[in-house]
């Protein structure tokens, strides 16, 4: 290792209700995108290390399971304000890792709070049920149990809300929880595990292992994990689900998107292209609910797609720490590359690219990640551009005859993620969100991310396994029922048993 390896910030692991170093001698890189430079190395987990983890998580889970409903609300609320008075560090964290700016990162700690404060309410959305003389003599009630150690697998692009999707609930249920999350911007999840000790969680309760696919595959495989969160790419969700379902694990896997938005030509055309900027070009496309297809219906196509190359031309790209940034640069050197060469190729095969983002130069940090907002104008179907998951700012524009059109262009793509409606027509939309196969759907709003206590996930190649994201499937998903049939009877009172099949008579 050279000596300016030796002078770089070392993130390691949170195990045991404290941060603790690596034991072995990998480690991945950490980037502030918009510079280019390498500012810490994370400590790459190996089997033994998550091993650990999962044990000491074993131990707290006994423990933590056994308290109260008040006790767990009572952390809940604590936690819950400390990361509202930390919202803006946190916000810096992300920013100086993942790249997006300030106010998109403050945005994301928000949403992830809202998930926090569902939680809060755990007493509640653990109560059972209850049926009285079911037979003579004879109550049924039913009741939810935690499942034990569950694991949370979580992308680059929201270090803080994903993990929050996951922890907050799995936690107020009774689990124990170990974290894994993307080694490109690691720091967000170690200063939440600060804020969970700080509120008073029991020790071993949050862990956090950073690592690479050595890390990931331990956690599947592992005997002692009940469960397994997972959000990222369509094939990464795939694999997960096979390898840990085979492991005898539930599992939740959230993959990929590519998110339509379709205009109709009664759509107010001002309001929808500046939310289709926003949408298509905010946190630089690295969203799992960017809209990267916009679908122009009838005559509007032309228009529409000046209109939106004139609105992301006027995108102020730069660093995130920067007030007057409204998009930031993307995760890597890398990503950069291949969101270039998609631009490139979607003019070999025929698109028009009416803007492009290649050439774009931040002046004073000319080595950053920094790509600007693309516009690919005449995209058809079998298009690369359209085909796959770019994760980056470019938006494909595609144009169809009528409203049919879109929602059959919508349904024959293997993503079912989000889509959105433009429209002034309420049975036009009524008519859309009833067709189209896709999870979560917005009219006139293009990122129909759900609140907290409605679930989030798509349908397709877009998840893989039956329980969705937070609210009520996430309470689901971590806690299974058990269902108790019970009699007391009088003392000394002989009732005759039978030996047929009982009946509630």
């Amino acid at each position: 290792m050279n000596k300016e390896q030796d002078n770089l910030k070392t993130i390691g692991h949170w195990t045991g209700g404290r941060a603790v170093e690596g034991r072995t001698e990998r480690y991945g890189a950490v980037y502030n995108p918009a510079t280019g430079h390498q500012q810490a190395r994370v400590s790459f987990a190996g089997t033994e290390e998550v091993d650990r983890a999962v044990e000491q998580a074993n131990e707290a889970y006994e423990r933590w399971a056994a308290s109260s409903l008040s006790a767990r609300s009572n952390v809940l609320f604590a936690f819950r304000e400390l990361v509202n008075a930390h919202a803006e560090e946190l916000a810096g964290i992300v920013s100086d890792e993942h790249g997006k700016v300030l106010s998109d990162a403050l945005g994301e700690v928000r949403r992830g709070l809202e998930v926090v404060e569902f939680a809060c309410g755990i007493p509640h959305l653990l109560k059972g049920e209850y049926s009285d003389q079911v037979s003579s003599a004879v109550d049924v009630f039913s009741y939810r149990q935690p499942l034990g150690v569950v694991a949370g697998i979580s992308p680059f692009n929201f270090p803080v809300m994903v993990p929050m999707w996951m922890h907050p609930i799995a936690i107020a249920c009774g689990n124990a929880f170990v974290l894994k999350p993307s080694e490109r911007d690691p720091s967000a999840s170690m200063r939440v595990a600060e804020l969970w000790a700080e509120a008073g969680l029991p020790e071993g309760v949050f862990s956090v292992v950073n690592g690479d696919r050595t890390a990931v595959d331990a956690l599947l495989d592992h005997p002692g994990v009940a469960a397994v969160s997972f959000v990222g790419s369509t094939p990464i969700a795939r694999y997960v689900h096979q390898r840990a379902t085979a492991a005898g694990k539930r599992v939740q896997a959230l993959g990929g998107a590519k998110n339509h938005a379709v205009v109709l030509p009664d759509a107010d055309l001002g309001f929808a292209v500046q939310h289709l900027s926003a949408a298509a070009f905010g946190s630089a496309g690295e969203r799992c609910m960017a809209v990267s297809a916009a679908v122009a219906v009838g005559g509007v196509a032309g228009e529409l797609v000046d209109a939106l190359t004139e609105q992301a031309a006027k995108i102020k790209v730069g660093p995130g720490r920067d007030p007057a940034s409204e998009m930031g640069p993307v995760i890597t050197e890398e990503a950069r590359q291949r969101i270039a060469g998609y631009v490139a190729r979607s003019a070999d095969e025929g698109a028009r690219v009416a803007l492009d983002g290649r050439g774009l130069v931040v002046a004073g940090h000319e080595e950053g990640f920094f790509i600007g907002p693309s516009v690919v104008d005449q995209v058809t179907p079998g298009m690369e551009v359209y085909r796959d998951e770019i994760f980056g700012p470019v938006l494909s524009v595609l144009r169809v005859d009528g409203p049919d059109e879109a929602i059959e262009l919508i349904n024959s793509n293997p993503y079912g993620n989000g889509t959105a409606l433009f429209t002034s027509s309420g049975e036009a939309a009524r008519r859309f969100h009833r067709g189209v196969k896709v999870g979560m759907i917005g009219i006139n709003v293009p990122i129909p991310v759900p609140m907290a206590y409605y679930s989030f996930g798509g349908w397709k190649d877009s998840l893989f396994g039956e329980r969705r994201i937070h609210g009520s499937d996430g309470v689901g998903f971590y806690t299974r029922s058990k269902v108790v049939t019970s009699r007391w009877p009088a003392p000394r009172a002989h009732s005759g048993a039978s030996y047929h099949f009982p009946t509630n008579q």
